[in-house]
């Protein structure tokens, strides 16, 4: 089914549904709770997620680019394989700890 929703400024909700496909284009989104969705293949282009929170979510094999992440925080996560411009973030821990340790 095709559902065309043009200027809707009412609250939406929606439980069990496949939205899969479905495309959001200019959406006030702001303060929009999403919890237990599939996201694997989605794609955020161009959005404003200022005091955005991410909490226990898979993000294996994500990529982000071109991104303001002043003021970003990771706490509590593996970061094993995760890297930063190509360099794994391990071997920048493992050289500010020896930095730190020799001083």
């Amino acid at each position: 089914m095709y559902m065309d929703l043009h200027r809707v400024t009412e609250t939406l909700n929606v439980e069990n549904a496949d939205l899969s496909a479905s495309k959001f284009n200019n959406a006030n989104m702001s303060s929009t709770s999403f919890n237990q969705i599939e996201f694997s293949g989605t794609k955020f282009n161009d959005c404003n997620m200022t005091g955005l929170h991410i909490n226990d979510v898979n993000l294996s094999g994500s990529k982000v680019s071109d991104a303001n992440l002043s003021g970003f925080s990771v706490e509590n996560c593996n970061l094993s394989g995760a890297t930063i411009d190509g360099v794994l973030i391990a071997d920048l821990f493992k050289a500010y700890n020896q930095k730190n340790t020799s001083e």
